[in-house]
């Protein structure tokens, strides 16, 4: 039997349950999921179904993320509801691509995980599945593994494994919506050039569930909790002197009350310059590199390859005393004299975020 897997928060509990009901049967994981929006996101998905699936002794194959193709397909639904049309069309292309690589690999049956999942239409699932059922002469297993407390079994066992329980459906039509209605930021989407490693990242995520994987083979006792914290991201900013732009770093935690600012600076002590508005820190890179042992040649070097978050809140702290300091803190190549003009938009919000102990 070849099982359609959407994520390990609905696989792993409905694999169980396949295998007591079917304890003769070959069962083959299969992850087809074009619809998993960002990569980073698809493969965090993909890294934590493997651990399911290696817990559970079924073998895993990986189908193609043929994402481009999956979008073509949904077009102009991009704005219908979850449950919606855009649904219908997905799960059709999800289904019928895990039946037709069933028929390759010679299985007889197959079935998919997304009939456990709470934000997914039974109905809809079971009549795809009938359809294609008759149109290839492969039998669907349609499997009720909700009803009576299954929601809430499988909800403890999600826990109890450390699985991944992901916070929005998967697509990027879905996700657009559901963090309007909550008011939350759509951290998901930033991406800095930089690619430092942001809090509450997807790549955060991702290397912690791969240090629970390194855990769990190496019988190290770990516990995942969660924790809240006051979260930053860095939408744009830039630095004018004397109406020349000139190469910047912004420190992470750098905020204004106002998205612009205007001023000079008044006061200079320990080679850290203070503009008279707004709180605005202006310090050169050969302080920055001293401070945080570095060796940057220049500012551009600085801004595509960063030090760690962790690490510009240690010289945050070192600099004011004040590890979570929202003051704007700038570097330059050389602070010089002149009329400033700092442009800074930037997002302080409370999160809460998974930590391995």
């Amino acid at each position: 039997m070849l099982i359609h897997i959407c994520c390990s928060v609905d696989s792993h509990y409905f694999l169980q349950r396949i295998q007591e009901d079917y304890p003769d049967e070959k069962l083959l994981g299969y992850f087809y999921d074009p619809n998993i929006h960002p990569y980073e996101e698809y493969r965090l998905r993909y890294l934590d179904v493997e651990y399911s699936c290696k817990k559970l002794g079924i073998e895993l194959l990986e189908g193609a993320y043929n994402l481009e193709a999956w979008l073509k397909k949904v077009k102009g639904l991009e704005n219908e509801p979850e449950k919606g049309d855009r649904c219908t069309v997905c799960f059709d292309d999800r289904l019928e691509n895990s039946v037709l690589k069933a028929i390759e690999l010679n299985h007889d049956k197959f079935t998919t995980s997304l009939l456990i999942s709470p934000k997914k239409s039974q109905e809809k699932l079971q009549k795809i599945g009938n359809d294609l059922e008759k149109k290839y002469n492969i039998q669907f297993i349609f499997k009720d593994y909700k009803a009576g407390n299954g929601s809430q079994i499988q909800g403890e066992v999600v826990k109890a494994n450390s699985l991944y329980r992901q916070n929005y459906c998967g697509c990027l039509f879905g996700l657009l919506p559901q963090r309007k209605t909550q008011d939350k930021v759509m951290s998901e989407m930033f991406s800095p050039m930089s690619k430092q490693i942001l809090p509450q990242s997807i790549q955060s995520k991702l290397l912690l569930y791969q240090k629970r994987d390194e855990y769990e083979n190496k019988n190290i006792p770990y516990k995942i909790i969660k924790q809240r914290f006051l979260n930053y991201r860095l939408v744009s900013a830039k630095t004018i002197i004397d109406k020349q732009i000139v190469s910047s770093y912004f420190l992470s935690y750098s905020t204004l009350s106002r998205k612009t600012t205007k001023g000079k600076i008044e006061y200079e002590k320990d080679e850290i310059s203070y503009l008279n508005k707004d709180e605005v820190k202006v310090l050169d890179l050969k302080i920055f590199n001293e401070i945080g042992n570095s060796t940057y040649e220049n500012v551009q070097e600085l801004m595509f390859n960063p030090p760690t978050f962790e690490s510009e809140l240690n010289i945050r702290n070192k600099l004011t005393n004040n590890v979570y300091g929202l003051s704007a803190i700038i570097v330059l190549d050389k602070v010089i004299d002149g009329k400033y003009e700092i442009h800074l938009d930037s997002l302080t919000y409370e999160d809460v975020k998974e930590v391995l102990i």
